[in-house]
């Protein structure tokens, strides 16, 4: 019998949902941060808050958070000052959060202190009359063998315990390193996402059937589409957010009984 992927049942009060994904917020991208913060204040609000991945531009470990007079700088401000506004919102509206490639590291601690609960990759959505497959999508790109050899080895408890154990500056220091190669390696493929792997179109369909789902959501691909899969059957693409670009990308992906509406945050 194949597994069923874990299910969020909606409460029957929710009317409207939201999603959004790869915001890669870091103390370098002031004008990101600061449409994030202002989609958090604006109203109404939705009833809950879904964020598939990559909320984060990198994530070394909940100690980010920990205050240290002795050695904190901008970015350690920067994470506590992320987690209270994400804390302040949560305590209104219920946020769920699916780690993507760069913040899978944000444990228990961490959650607690943004006030996210953490969902597994995949989850289905029971919402509206639909079941809806979340998921950050990067498991999906089986093309990418590099990165999907990569993705187990990080994933793997072994590996994690093993980091986490290195001193903060370490750690930090890994993840320039790797962020550094992986621009690098973005550079060599060009400029255009479409030239990057995308989704696997059976892989994702598979999915799909075993959720007994129509619609996948997801992100990482930074390719904001929507893709027709087998009959019945689709995938839609969140949007990344980069508010410096011209015109700026910050889009949610709102659901309710009318079906998915892209939405502008920006």
């Amino acid at each position: 019998m194949t597994e069923r992927f874990p299910e969020l049942v909606a409460p029957a009060s929710w009317r409207s949902v939201e999603l959004i994904s790869d915001l890669h917020l870091h103390a370098g991208d002031a004008a990101t941060h600061a449409a994030w913060l202002a989609y958090l204040a604006r109203a109404p609000r939705p009833d809950a808050l879904f964020i598939l991945g990559d909320l984060f531009e990198v994530w070394v470990g909940d100690d980010l958070l920990a205050p240290d007079e002795a050695h904190d700088d901008t970015d350690r401000r920067f994470w506590r000052g992320c987690a209270q506004a994400l804390s302040g919102f949560a305590r209104h509206t219920p946020t769920f959060f699916i780690a993507g490639n760069r913040d899978f590291l944000l444990g228990a601690e961490g959650l607690a202190a943004c006030g996210m609960t953490a969902l597994h990759d995949p989850t289905v959505l029971v919402f509206a009359g639909q079941r809806w497959l979340l998921s950050h999508g990067d498991a999906l790109c089986l093309a990418d063998t590099d990165y999907q050899t990569f993705r187990t080895q990080v994933r793997g408890a072994g590996w994690q315990r093993d980091f986490l154990a290195r001193p903060l500056a370490e750690r930090q220091a890994i993840a320039r390193d790797l962020r550094a190669r992986s621009e690098a390696r973005k550079r060599s493929l060009g400029p255009d996402p479409g030239l990057w792997a995308d989704v696997d179109a059976n892989a994702a369909t598979a999915w799909l059937e075993q959720a007994g789902a129509a619609t996948l959501i997801h992100g990482h691909t930074h390719r904001p589409a929507e893709h027709t899969l087998a009959p019945g059957r689709r995938r839609l693409v969140l949007s990344d957010w980069d508010a410096g670009a011209r015109p700026p990308r910050a889009d949610a992906l709102r659901l309710s009984e009318r079906g998915a509406q892209r939405v502008s945050a920006a």
